[in-house]
């Protein structure tokens, strides 16, 4: 069997759609078609059923699933172990992080590791936070930089990741100001004039988050169904941008609104009862990765003694 029909099996079974998948794999639909089947023939039996317009995985392939992920994992830790055995430097630190993280919070994070000298080599993917849990699932990262609401579950919460606090950050509602200053769109709106949503997809961490704080108790006096979703992003610096032009409503996190928000080109569309409190975590595999991920680790939670000890993603 080739490992990397593999990874084709779980890009299809997130994707749910071959043109979707075998242009993420970087090849023709009927390549990657040809490596689907391939595998399958493997296997002994379908994987995905073909039925319907929206592929799905059958029972078998739910079950081969998180052995693909695992098989994965373990073929990465494998090499990595046998690399660092062979050699003297350490290997790189590989870092998956959601899109707003990685351009606001990232950068002057691994400045003060780097003075501390506890950072390495280092790469970052950033994605979406579904395609960042993906990633993590099947190894392809040792750690993953995320925003974290206790009422907004992750997949990582049940299969064995263990996380660490950095920091806080929050989600507030902004708009573009009108000729006063004032909110062009200000909460809460009303029933015969709904206010234009800039709002997450379904993809998106923020989207999770946001979707359960709206029935959080510190919430529940916000009316809420007085929103009327106009464009959907899974990515909070585009539905800033649109915000930063008047389209409507975004809930962005304080770290990249911030600076629009001192300098008036944004303003809080309402007043701090609907922010939203939210964490920014660092997850990892419980199981044991690399000697370089888990020196990073050790030397991390050394410098955080303030913060806390690690604690599940839940």
């Amino acid at each position: 069997m080739d490992t990397s029909w593999l990874e084709d099996f779980l890009t299809l079974a997130e994707c749910a759609n071959f043109s979707r998948a075998a242009e993420q794999r970087h090849m023709t639909q009927p390549a990657f078609s040809r490596r689907i089947r391939a595998l399958e023939e493997w296997v002994g039996t379908a994987l995905f059923s073909r039925d319907t317009h929206q592929i799905a995985l059958t029972p078998a392939g739910d079950c081969f699933r998180p052995a693909a992920d695992e098989m994965l994992r373990r073929l990465r830790f494998a090499r990595e172990e046998a690399l660092e055995t062979a050699g003297d430097t350490a290997l790189t630190l590989r870092f998956a992080a959601t899109h707003a993280l990685s351009l606001t919070f990232f950068p002057a994070w691994l400045r003060t590791l780097e003075s501390a000298g506890i950072a390495g080599p280092i790469s970052l993917v950033a994605d979406h936070m579904q395609a960042c849990e993906a990633l993590m699932l099947r190894g392809g990262a040792h750690f993953l930089l995320c925003h974290h609401h206790p009422r907004a579950a992750t997949p990582l919460e049940d299969k064995g990741f263990v996380s660490h606090p950095l920091g806080m950050d929050r989600l507030v509602p902004v708009s573009a100001p009108d000729d006063g200053g004032n909110p062009l769109h200000r909460l809460p709106g009303t029933p015969e004039a709904p206010l234009p949503f800039l709002t997450y997809s379904p993809a998106s961490g923020m989207g999770r988050i946001l979707t359960a704080a709206h029935t959080a108790a510190h919430l529940a006096d916000a009316t809420f169904g007085h929103l009327r979703p106009v464009f959907t992003s899974h990515a909070a610096s585009v539905l800033k941008t649109l915000a930063l032009s008047g389209r409507g409503i975004a809930w962005a996190p304080l770290c990249l609104a911030a600076d629009d928000l001192a300098a008036g080109r944004l303003v809080r569309a309402g007043d701090a009862r609907w922010d939203v409190e939210i964490e920014i975590r660092l997850i990892r595999p419980r199981a044991r990765q690399s000697r370089s991920a888990e020196a990073f680790w050790t030397h991390l939670q050394a410098q955080s003694e303030g913060v806390g000890a690690p604690s599940s993603p839940a």
